[in-house]
């Protein structure tokens, strides 16, 4: 059970606000207050510096205020960031090491757990952040950019997966603080993985392959000299634009030249973590699917799927993919095995882009909606959604 942040309350209390005064000041809802306060989520950071006017805190005092206490008054919070947000000028080195722990550790669960489960973590990991930045030293500020602009970036993921891929804006607005972060301290690394993520939002939540097209090619002029993985991974999803477009040349260029990336990785590069052994299958599959060669897809996501074994966000994705090239080839039996094999994956992960396309796929089987087989998988579609 998340701790109870009984001071937040307090102070609120004290600056003779009620919940539903409090709310009405921030422009939410009560339950949105509740929740805070007995520590189910956290504020982002934009409803932060709302927060600290409204109950007259300072940035420091509020992070202070929404940190949880044990028994014995201490917070969640490593020691060093903790002493840091008291006395932002003396954030060194290692308060930075250990920030940038906690958001990597908040990275490496993002393909596997819910989105919403790590919300609060990154959103407060980021505000402090944002804070001790403006406060320290230039040397210390340029590393806190950096790690900015990973958490931020983040951010803008788990956003957008647990909207199901809605919440564009909210996305882009992190997206584009790390990117701002990633130039301020000249890193291209960090800078090409947002321009990556946003073109994220405009091929699969905007459908919109001709702004996806031109953010993939921007990614990939700014990270050609500095990483492959993250050229290639460009390269891959302008594949994925071109083939929307119905353009099969420039599609399997495209492809090409994300091979020829994929084939220059090593482990010095600085976006290698990013790159895995099945996203070129991955994408081919999906790209042979938007140009009507779905006997080309399944041959190619059924290798995918086949190599990717564990629960991850990315499988349920490349499952739901496979069941819609069997269903383009009415292979029903094999389609409906897939779809249970994607809910599987999904009621773990509960990721936004795999219940897209699963939905997609489900909503194919309307002709066959008669069909034993086909209520089981409605039925399962329906408790996952219900279950958000």
């Amino acid at each position: 059970m998340p701790a109870k942040r009984e001071r937040l309350a307090r102070r609120r209390r004290a600056a003779g606000l009620t919940q539903e005064q409090l709310a009405e000041l921030l422009n939410t809802d009560r339950s949105t207050v509740q929740r805070w306060e007995s520590g189910d989520t956290t504020p982002l950071p934009g409803q932060q510096r709302k927060l600290a006017r409204a109950l007259s805190v300072t940035a420091a005092e509020l992070a202070d205020l929404l940190e949880p206490r044990d028994g014995n008054g201490s917070g969640s919070t490593t020691g060093r960031v903790a002493y840091a947000l008291q006395h932002p000028g003396g954030t060194d080195t290692v308060t930075v090491a250990q920030l940038r722990q906690q958001v990597s550790d908040l990275d490496e669960r993002y393909d596997r757990l819910p989105s919403t489960s790590l919300l609060a973590d990154t959103a407060q990991a980021l505000g402090q952040i944002g804070f001790l930045a403006e406060h320290a030293r230039p040397s210390v500020r340029r590393d806190l950019q950096r790690v900015e602009a990973t958490a931020a970036t983040l951010l803008g993921q788990l956003v957008w997966d647990a909207s199901q891929r809605r919440d564009h804006r909210t996305a882009r607005h992190y997206f584009e603080q790390a990117g701002r972060a990633a130039r301020e301290i000249n890193d291209p690394v960090a800078e090409g993985h947002a321009l990556l993520r946003s073109s994220y939002l405009a091929l699969y939540g905007e459908h919109d392959p001709i702004e996806g097209l031109r953010l993939t090619e921007r990614t990939a002029a700014v990270t050609n000299i500095a990483s492959d993985a993250l050229t290639g991974l460009a390269q891959l999803h302008s594949a994925e634009a071109h083939a929307m477009l119905g353009d099969a040349r420039r599609c399997e260029a495209a492809l090409a030249a994300a091979e020829i990336s994929f084939g220059k990785v090593t482990g010095t590069d600085a976006a290698a973590y990013l790159f895995s052994p099945t996203q070129f299958d991955r994408l081919a599959g999906s790209c042979y699917l938007f140009l009507g060669n779905p006997g080309r897809a399944q041959r190619i996501l059924d290798d995918a799927a086949t190599a990717m074994t564990a629960p991850t966000k990315s499988r349920a994705i490349v499952l739901g993919n496979l069941s819609l090239a069997y269903l383009h080839q009415r292979d029903l039996d094999s389609a409906v095995a897939t779809l249970h094999d994607a809910i599987d994956v999904l009621e773990t992960n509960r990721g936004g882009g795999g219940l897209n396309v699963v939905s997609d796929a489900v909503r194919k089987l309307r002709r066959w909606r008669s069909e034993p087989a086909v209520q089981d998988v409605y039925d399962r579609v329906l408790s996952l959604m219900t279950a958000q």
